[in-house]
């Protein structure tokens, strides 16, 4: 699912547009993602970072010390990705 939203975004936007991706990291945490394999996503689909901004949960599964996923939970951080096309490369 996320590879089809990013593949399709750069279609979706008007000139100077961005698209926001909220996405939590406890795949990361979990090892069935890198950090760098998101980055390459971002990349292979042709989009740039703007911006980002990080939350930590507060639900109560995050504080759970008998929850399966305790240490995930406690390390994930929640991102808000602002996305654009990425621009050409200038030529020399």
């Amino acid at each position: 699912m996320l590879q089809g939203f990013l593949s399709g975004l750069s279609g979706h936007l008007a000139p100077g547009g961005e698209g926001w991706l909220v996405l939590s990291d406890i795949a990361e945490h979990l090892g069935l993602r890198s950090r760098d394999a998101l980055l390459d996503q971002f990349d292979d689909a042709g989009l740039e970072v703007v911006a980002r901004l990080d939350t930590k949960p507060v639900h109560r599964k995050a504080a759970d010390a008998d929850d399966p996923l305790h240490a995930a939970r406690a390390a994930e951080v929640t991102s808000l990705w602002r996305l654009r096309a990425a621009s050409a490369p200038e030529r020399s």
